[in-house]
């Protein structure tokens, strides 16, 4: 390989890593979603946002970073999918930023609208933003409405958009594929699971705990059967291929099962990860259930990585034009230029030090878990 498919390899790999942590860190959205379910009276819920209050700004920061990354690294799919499919980044981003609003007014003094409305919020974001999440992350293997002609920038005085939809849907069309939306369902039932851990891992009261354990075997249920049945549907559909030569993109029967065959280390990636979810989600049921978060907080990262990295590896289109073919984009036509991906690479050597200091703040909001009476005397309260 050249340096420059080394570095595209390598930055998609960062994509991939950044993704899978913003699903593992989606069990805030899980939570919220869980907040009426396991939360029976006030003094509870408060326990519950108090507990997932600690970590929502985790999650955020994450997706603002994953949409960074992609901006710096693979600007044209930047500019093709958060420009085109713009009805369902929108929608996304309302349901974070209601979140970040729900946080932040909740328990105020001179809460005109009621902390009710504010809980509703909640949970539309543990609802809304984990299924369009998944829903936009499906169309990296089922494909969607766009062109990209870069002749375009040369149209003086007429439109010079590289990147044209063609749908007026603008993204909201990927609702309309079974896949899409079985990867939805599964990253909402995925986040609602994790939650349950997290708050089994966090708070200390049997009432919670045992609502928890109980709310976490009804979303495992619909989970797995969701996600098998994606990854079925997907190991067995075709995928769009590129010639490395050309550039020449074509479709292939088995795309993604032929990953998995030529690259075995994403295969055993994926095994691991999916039998830690499942080991997670049986020790969560357990009297040491309280662990279970780790086991699948793990696994989840490992399984989502392997997904994105079939998604872009071995010569694959990571976002399929079912408009004009050879308008798909891979890691080889969409990314920054050599020098930007390189000066990236070298503050990417931070990214350690990052991971290093959330482990610490995490583990030291975490020493002590959440009690009954921690919330009733505590003034600073979510």
């Amino acid at each position: 390989m050249t340096t420059y498919v080394l570095l595209q390899h390598y930055w998609w790999f960062i994509i991939s890593l950044l993704g899978a942590l913003l699903v593992f860190l989606l069990f805030v959205q899980g939570g919220q979603g869980l907040l009426y379910n396991v939360g029976k009276t006030p003094q509870e819920r408060n326990m519950i946002v108090n507990a997932l209050g600690r970590k929502w700004e985790f999650t955020y920061t994450t997706l603002v970073t994953f949409g960074g990354a992609f901006f710096a690294s693979f600007p044209l799919f930047y500019s093709t999918s958060f420009g085109g499919a713009f009805y369902v980044w929108m929608a996304i981003l309302l349901v974070f930023v209601i979140q970040a609003v729900a946080y932040e007014y909740r328990r105020k003094p001179g809460n005109f609208i009621g902390e009710r409305s504010y809980d509703v919020f909640l949970m539309v974001n543990g609802f809304a933003g984990t299924f369009l999440l998944g829903t936009a992350v499906g169309t990296f293997f089922t494909g969607a409405n766009f062109t990209v002609n870069a002749m375009n920038l040369a149209n003086v005085g007429g439109d010079t958009t590289i990147s044209q939809w063609t749908t007026p849907w603008r993204g909201l069309e990927a609702l309309c594929d079974y896949r899409n939306v079985l990867l939805g369902l599964s990253v909402l039932f995925l986040a609602r699971v994790l939650g349950a851990q997290y708050l089994m891992n966090t708070i200390d009261d049997k009432s919670i705990t045992g609502r928890s354990r109980r709310h976490l075997w009804i979303n495992a249920i619909p989970f797995v059967l969701c996600f098998v049945a994606f990854l079925v549907t997907l190991l067995l559909s075709s995928g769009w291929a590129v010639d490395p030569a050309t550039g020449v993109i074509s479709i292939e029967p088995y795309k993604y099962t032929h990953n998995l065959m030529a690259m075995p280390w994403v295969f055993v990636l994926l095994v691991v990860g999916v039998v830690a979810v499942l080991a997670g989600i049986v020790l969560g049921l357990t009297p040491k259930g309280d662990k279970a978060i780790w086991f699948s907080g793990a696994g989840t990262v490992a399984t989502v990585l392997s997904l994105f990295l079939l998604a872009g590896y071995n010569h694959t289109a990571y976002y399929p034009s079912l408009a004009d073919m050879q308008s798909s984009l891979t890691i080889y036509n969409s990314s920054s230029s050599e020098f930007t991906l390189t000066v990236m690479s070298f503050v990417s050597i931070l990214i350690p030090f990052v991971v290093a200091y959330i482990w610490y703040a995490w583990r030291a909001m975490n020493r002590v878990k959440i009690t009954r009476e921690e919330v009733a005397s505590d003034d600073h309260l979510y």
